[in-house]
């Protein structure tokens, strides 16, 4: 049976995870004073940012010509650092098996078969299959059953699995996750991961994720499809096949909003009324009367992407082995289609790369070492669901060490100044300390997550870390204005209204780079506290990604 891959890039189907801006009009750049870069750690950040950014990297693209020479250059930057190779055999670089996967236009289907008549939904117009890493061709009939957000959350008395069979059959279900639960459940259980994990545990063969109208007010189903039909990537096992790939299933396929009605008809009640009830967590699973149809093919090959890996030994002996890992993706999305231009990627995410080498140097240079190593890994396909990161925590060289803790940087929106940062999961684990402590030495304020609702702790390179267990932090930008006339929360709107993904996220952004240095700044003395402890970070007593999310590491395939 095909084991399905799980598309990060996909989270956009689940409302408040991963969703894009909506489309807007092309609308003037906020008033942005003209931006002072006086200090030597600045004008550090400043280079390696217009060097990542350059049209000669092409955008950065994982396995592509452009990502190599970004690779060679932050190797350089680490050489120049002084930091140490910990990459394979003693490199620089840490190797990255990577699939390759496109849906192939032919062949696509997806048929309701109900009350005597058949149902087929239009490829691509209608629905999008997503790839298949294992097998050129994948295919289920079977009849379905709705089963609400595909959730079983029995801590918060909710199973939208009770008093259905679900072997053999094909799930239903919308993503998300009901309005009332907390923002830590919402975000593991409406994960694209866990619904799969959920319908497969269940004997489900296959899975239909429909959309809703909220959904594509986020993210339009037109730019669903564009990225269906870019080649999606998956790790590669030492067997040749998806690595770290989910359960097994036998296809998946996604319903547009303007089609939901059609899977549900002749069924008791709308798609808008099923939805309504998932959100409200009152919806009761059901089988659908009839067979569903879902078929695909795909065009599977291989490729090679790379980590850039160094380190900083740590002066204490018996804890040198131990490691704070500092990440941040060095990949971005390449060239656009039809003419659009280089996707450059300043701040997302050659300004993240450029903090965390600024925060190298003041490991290295401003006192000691910590009493732990300090990894410091730029990496590979973040912007294909996590991949590089995934590989790093699951397969670390033996020069990472024992990881501990992981400090993450990705697209921190510095386009008005601020005077305060933001840690993302700081409340789930021992390292809130470490990083209210940093913040005060540092000088700067400390503020909540402004927008809790998008889940964006499961959404980047640090939760490849959590799910194999590790504390970690989502270091941004602050959101508190340091000048009355600009405002960072509208600065961040406009940007991801206009650049977001975009060409125009280039080195011409009014990019505040006094308070990017703060940020290294704040990171290293961050990993200098809990790179000293006695002891390693903890998770919180009962988190849920402290008891849920540490079990989903599996043994290597």
């Amino acid at each position: 049976m095909p084991r399905l891959a799980l598309l990060a890039c996909l989270l956009v189907l689940l409302p408040g995870c991963g969703r894009d801006p909506v489309p807007a009009p092309a609308e003037a750049m906020p008033a942005a004073a003209a931006v002072a870069n006086d200090t030597p750690a600045g004008r550090r950040i400043e280079a390696d940012v217009r060097t990542l950014a350059d049209a000669r990297m092409e955008g950065r693209f994982t396995g592509s010509a452009g990502y190599a020479r970004a690779a060679e250059h932050v190797a350089a930057r680490f050489a120049a650092i002084g930091l140490e190779p910990a990459g394979d055999d003693g490199g620089w670089q840490q190797r990255v098996p990577l699939l390759r996967a496109s849906v192939e236009r032919d062949g696509a289907r997806l048929e309701v078969e109900r009350g005597g008549r058949r149902i087929a939904l239009r490829p691509f117009e209608q629905f999008l299959p997503l790839p298949d890493f294992a097998a050129p061709r994948s295919e289920a009939t079977a009849p379905a059953v709705f089963v609400g957000q595909a959730i079983d959350a029995p801590e918060l008395d909710h199973d939208d699995f009770r008093g259905v069979d679900l072997h053999g059959r094909i799930a239903v279900a919308f993503g998300g996750a009901p309005a009332r639960f907390p923002g830590t459940q919402a975000a593991h259980y409406g994960s694209l991961r866990s619904k799969v994990e959920a319908v497969a545990a269940r004997g489900a063969i296959a899975l239909v994720l429909v959309h809703t109208a909220a959904d594509e007010a986020g993210t339009p189903w037109a730019r669903t499809r564009e990225r269906g039909l870019q080649p999606a990537m998956r790790l590669r096992g030492d067997d040749g096949r998806a690595f770290d790939d989910g359960p097994p299933l036998r296809a998946m396929m996604v319903v547009s909003a303007a089609a939901a009605d059609l899977v549900f008809a002749d069924g008791p009640r709308t798609a808008a009324e099923l939805a309504d009830a998932a959100r409200a967590g009152t919806a009761a699973p059901f089988a659908l009367p009839g067979t569903l149809t879902l078929a695909a093919r795909t065009r599977i090959d291989t490729l090679e992407g790379h980590n850039v890996v160094g380190r900083l030994p740590g002066r204490d002996p018996a804890l040198a082995g131990e490691s704070v890992v500092h990440t941040a993706h060095l990949d971005h999305l390449g060239p656009g289609a039809d003419g659009e231009g280089i996707h450059h990627g300043a701040l997302d995410n050659a300004l993240g790369v450029a903090i965390m080498l600024e925060a190298a140097q003041a490991l290295k240079h401003n006192g000691r070492a910590p009493r732990r190593s300090t990894v410091f890994a730029a990496v590979t396909g973040e912007e294909q669901g996590l991949l590089g990161a995934t590989w790093l925590a699951r397969r670390p060289p033996p020069a990472v060490g024992r990881p501990i803790a992981n400090l993450n940087i990705d697209m921190p929106i510095l386009t008005a100044p601020t005077r305060d940062i933001v840690a993302i999961g700081v409340e789930h684990s021992s390292l809130k300390g470490a990083v209210e402590r940093a913040a005060a030495e540092v000088g700067v304020a400390l503020s909540p997550d402004p927008f809790p609702e998008e889940a964006t702790f499961v959404r980047s390179d640090q939760y490849a870390f959590v799910r194999s267990g590790v504390p970690a932090l989502y270091l941004d930008a602050g959101v508190a204005s340091a000048n009355a006339g600009q405002d960072p929360r509208v600065a961040a709107t406009w940007f991801l209204r206009n650049c977001y993904h975009r060409p125009c996220d280039n080195i011409e952004l009014p990019i505040q780079y006094g308070d990017a240095a703060r940020l290294a700044r704040v990171s290293a003395a961050i990993t200098r506290l809990v790179g000293d402890d006695d002891a390693p970070p903890q998770w919180n007593e009962g988190d849920v990604f402290g008891t849920r999310c540490a079990t989903l590491r599996g043994d290597e395939e």
